[in-house]
């Protein structure tokens, strides 16, 4: 009441707009574009396409990369890359290599070996084409490694596990675990380290590996005891009743389509097999489906604000298969250009419309929302 006995009137009170949820993007369409640049990698040994195809993920990774634990994994598979690079090239150099060469860049003391060993030898002369041949086929193997390291950085796997279809849940738990695995390891090593030297302990060599290592190791233990009980809580393992003959159909299509799908991919490789490939992948690739479909009848699960794919799932998804297709393209149709010859040892060339078609992998930094900007 005001003054004279007047009521006093209350402004309405609106209802605050609640700020809704950023729309993330599914998880799969990481994959798919990061497993088809790793299969662009394997259609070309040009080193000039390699390294673009690696700067073209570490560009997405840079500007997509949320800011968790998980997704610092991918300069652990850069190291792991450079390393596989490093091994290949001391494996030419210390075994030989079966490529011819003239240009002797060193000669190492060559050790006998007894006459069951016959075509290895250790030792003897380094030739730089054979060193050529290692760098190029090196790369390619390390690039691959780069492509599943921008898919760990970029993709939430708890969010793909939500994606997977029922029949894959057991199996995608146990992948999902072991893929977040090793990020979880190196951020507990990264925190006891910066402890330690926060401390003023010493965090390098044997002395600090081994002061690290046992704390490391006691946090796995306890992560995995609670991932069980979690796991056992929310019934992992427990499936429903379903008829024998529905049983049955599920193993045949699972069984037979995974079949399918194995020989029209060797059917596909090969050049023989170019007439039937194409038919038999998709026909088994239709009856795997069907089975995953029909298993998914024991493993019934509800999900919570699933995953949509939308418009920037096709586009991300798009734009990766787009890149493996047209290098696939580019290699039946100029295989020299993305096949530089070592013998004659020549300086590879950067052929433009692939160089061009692997640009298109750019496309999800441009398309999809920034991690780093608030919701």
């Amino acid at each position: 009441m005001g003054a004279g006995g007047t009521p006093i009137r209350r402004a309405a009170q609106t209802p605050r707009p609640q700020p809704q949820r950023r729309a993330q993007l599914h998880p799969g369409a990481w994959w798919l574009w990061s497993l088809s640049l790793g299969t662009a990698a394997t259609r070309t040994t040009n080193p000039l396409l390699l390294t673009l195809l690696i700067t073209v993920s570490a560009y997405v990774v840079a500007t997509r990369r949320p800011n968790t634990p998980w997704s610092r994994s991918y300069g652990a598979f850069a190291r792991l890359a450079l390393a596989v690079l490093l091994i290949r090239l001391l494996f030419a150099t210390l075994l030989g290599s079966p490529i011819p060469g003239t240009h002797t860049l060193l000669t190492l003391p060559e050790m006998p070996l007894p006459a069951w060993a016959q075509g290895v030898r250790l030792g003897g002369e380094v030739t730089a084409e054979a060193l050529t041949f290692a760098l190029y086929d090196g790369l390619k193997l390390a690039t691959l490694l780069i492509c599943v390291g921008a898919a760990n950085a970029l993709a939430n796997p708890s969010r793909l596990l939500k994606s997977l279809p029922g029949a894959l849940y057991e199996m995608g738990v146990a992948v999902v675990v072991a893929l977040t695995f090793a990020p979880h390891l190196i951020a507990d090593v990264q925190r006891l380290r910066a402890a330690r030297r926060l401390r003023g302990r010493p965090d390098n060599g044997i002395r600090g590996l081994l002061q690290v290592g046992l704390p490391v190791l006691e946090g796995a233990l306890e992560r995995s005891v609670s991932l069980a009980a979690a796991m056992d809580a929310r019934g992992y393992g427990r499936t429903a009743q379903v008829p024998t003959a529905v049983r049955r159909t599920t193993a045949a299509l699972t069984l037979g389509g995974l079949l399918g799908v194995c020989a029209g991919t060797y059917g596909l490789l090969t050049a023989e097999g170019e007439t039937y490939g194409a038919p038999v992948l998709l026909i088994g690739l239709a009856a795997a489906l069907a089975g995953l479909r029909l298993g998914g009848r024991r493993s019934p699960r509800t999900r919570y604000r699933p995953d949509r794919w939308d418009v920037r799932a096709w586009l991300v998804a798009t734009s990766g298969v787009a890149v493996a297709a047209l290098l696939t393209l580019a290699a039946a149709h100029d295989p020299a250009a993305l096949h530089p010859g070592v013998v004659p040892l020549v300086a590879p060339t950067l052929p433009l419309w692939p160089a061009a078609a692997i640009l298109l992998g750019l496309l999800p930094a441009f398309v999809t929302p920034d991690p780093k900007e608030p919701s």
